[in-house]
C-alpha cells in the first residue's frame, strides 16, 4: 500500500492540528445546542458525535492534515482515554451494571462469531465471483493477510500482530490489510455512531426491552442531580488530578507488569497479557471502579463525567483523522472483501438481536467491542450515556482474551476454502 500523502499534508505541526480539532469540536457542540431551526433539523438527522469523527477524516482524506504521521492519536489513546475511563467509572453503580443481564454478553459473542465466520464466507463468495482478489500463494496468500484483520476485529492490535507472526503474510500484503482494517472498521463505526441517533427506531424494530438500560441511566442522572453543585477551581483540579494521576499510576504499573509477563510467561501473549495498552486499560478501569466505592464518587457532582467526555471527544477526533476515505480506491477488491465481511457480522447481530429483543445499545457496543476495541467501545457506549462507558470497556477486555483464538480458527477456515 502506498503511504498516504505523508509528504503532501498541508499542515504537519501537531500543535496546529490539535488546535484545528478542538475548534471543530467546539463548533459542532455549539451548533448542536443551538435553537436555530436549521441546526435543530440538521442535528436531528446527523448526530453530533458523527461530525466530530467525520470532519477530521475529510481533512485527512483531502491532504490538509495527515493522521498517519501525527502523534495525536497516540497521545489521546494513552493519556486521555484512560483518564476518561477513570472519570466515567468513579460514579459507577456496579450492581446496576450487573442488572443489565446476559444480553450484552450474548450480543458481544454473536459479534465475535460474525467475524470468525464472516471472513471465510467473504472468501467463499469472492472465490466464485473474483478469485484473483482472494488468491495468491505463499506469503502473498490473501487469507494470511486477512487473518491479521480477524485478530484486530475480535481483539486488538496485539492479537493482530500475533496472527502476523503465526501466518507470516508478506510486508506488502500486511500493509494493505492494515488499510482495509482501518477504513472498513472506521466506516462501520461511523454507521454505528449515526445509528445512535436512531436508537429508538432500532429498538422498536427489535421490540427490545430497554428497561435495564433506561433504569441505569435514570439512576445515574438522579444521583448526579443529588450531588451537583457549581464547580470551583479546586474541584476541577481534583477531577483532573484524579483522572491523570490514576492514568500515570496505570502507566507505571503497566510498564512493569507487561514486560514481566513477556519475560516470565511469554505464552500468555495469546491473551494479550504482554500488551502494555491492555494493562493500561484494565488498570485505569479497575482503579476507577475501586474509587466508585469511596468518597471520590462525589466528584461526579462537580463535572467528572463532563471532563471525561471532553477527553473522549478529543479521542474521537484523533481517530477520525486517521481515516483516509480515498484509500478505498487503491485496492478496491480487498476493501470489498472487508465490507462483505463486516456486513455478515452486522447481519448476524441483527438476527440474534431481533430474536432476543436486545436494545440497540447492546448491538452497537457488542459490535465495537469486537471491531474497534477499548477506545471505540468506550466512545460508542459513552455516545449513549457516559454512565454506560464501563460496559464497553469490560466487553472489549473480553475481546482481547478471545482475539487470538477466534482469529486462529477464522484463518484456518479461510485457508481450507482457498486450498
Amino acid at each position: 500500500m502506498e503511504e498516504v500523502h505523508t509528504n503532501e499534508a498541508l499542515i504537519t505541526n501537531d500543535a496546529v492540528v490539535f488546535g484545528i480539532l478542538v475548534v471543530i469540536l467546539a463548533i459542532v457542540f455549539k451548533t448542536s445546542s443551538s435553537e436555530q431551526p436549521f441546526f435543530k433539523k440538521f442535528y436531528g438527522v446527523v448526530p453530533s458525535i458523527l461530525l466530530c469523527y467525520l470532519i477530521p477524516s475529510l481533512l485527512n482524506s483531502a491532504g490538509i492534515i495527515n493522521g498517519e504521521a501525527s502523534n495525536l492519536y497516540f497521545v489521546a489513546s494513552r493519556y486521555l482515554l484512560p483518564a476518561s475511563l477513570v472519570l466515567f467509572t468513579i460514579s459507577l453503580d456496579l450492581k446496576e451494571i450487573i442488572k443489565l443481564g446476559p444480553k450484552a454478553l450474548i450480543m458481544f459473542l454473536t459479534g465475535t462469531v460474525g467475524i470468525v465466520l464472516g471472513g471465510p464466507l467473504a472468501i467463499l463468495l469472492f472465490s466464485a465471483l473474483a478469485p484473483d482478489v482472494v488468491g495468491g500463494a505463499g506469503p502473498e496468500a490473501v487469507w494470511r493477510g486477512l487473518s491479521t484483520i480477524a485478530g484486530s476485529w475480535i481483539g486488538g492490535g496485539a492479537n493482530q500482530l500475533a496472527m502476523k507472526e503465526v501466518f507470516q503474510p508478506s510486508p506488502t500484503l500486511f500493509s494493505a490489510m492494515i488499510a482495509v482494517d482501518v477504513v472498513v472498521a472506521n466506516v462501520w463505526m461511523a454507521i454505528m455512531l449515526y445509528g445512535v441517533g436512531k436508537g429508538d427506531m432500532v429498538d422498536r424494530f427489535f421490540k427490545a426491552d430497554t428497561t435495564a438500560v433506561t433504569n441505569l441511566k435514570s439512576k445515574i442522572e438522579n444521583y448526579r442531580l443529588s450531588i451537583t453543585k457549581i464547580p470551583t477551581l479546586p474541584d476541577t483540579m481534583s477531577i483532573v488530578g484524579v483522572g491523570l494521576g490514576i492514568t500515570g499510576l496505570s502507566h507505571f504499573l503497566a510498564d512493569i507488569i507487561a514486560p514481566w509477563i513477556k519475560e516470565n510467561a511469554p505464552y500468555l501473549e495469546q491473551y494479550s497479557l504482554t500488551s502494555g495498552f491492555f494493562w493500561l486499560v484494565v488498570l485505569a478501569t479497575g482503579f476507577g471502579i475501586a474509587m466508585s466505592f469511596t468518597g471520590a464518587r462525589k466528584l461526579e457532582g462537580v463535572g467528572a463525567s463532563r471532563i471525561g467526555s471532553l477527553f473522549l471527544y478529543i479521542l474521537v477526533a484523533t481517530i477520525g483523522m486517521q481515516m483516509d476515505l480515498l484509500a478505498i480506491f487503491s485496492n478496491p477488491g480487498l476493501f470489498l472483501v472487508g465490507f462483505v465481511w463486516i456486513a455478515f457480522h452486522a447481519l448476524l447481530l441483527i438476527i440474534i438481536g431481533k430474536l432476543i429483543r436486545a436494545p440497540f445499545f447492546f448491538f452497537a457496543v457488542g459490535s465495537q467491542a469486537n471491531v474497534g476495541g477499548a477506545a471505540s467501545a468506550s466512545i460508542m457506549a459513552g455516545a449513549f450515556h457516559p454512565a454506560l462507558t464501563p460496559v464497553g470497556v469490560l466487553l472489549s477486555i473480553l475481546g482481547y482474551g478471545l482475539g487470538t483464538y477466534g482469529a486462529y480458527i477464522c484463518a484456518l477456515l479461510m485457508q481450507a476454502i482457498v486450498q
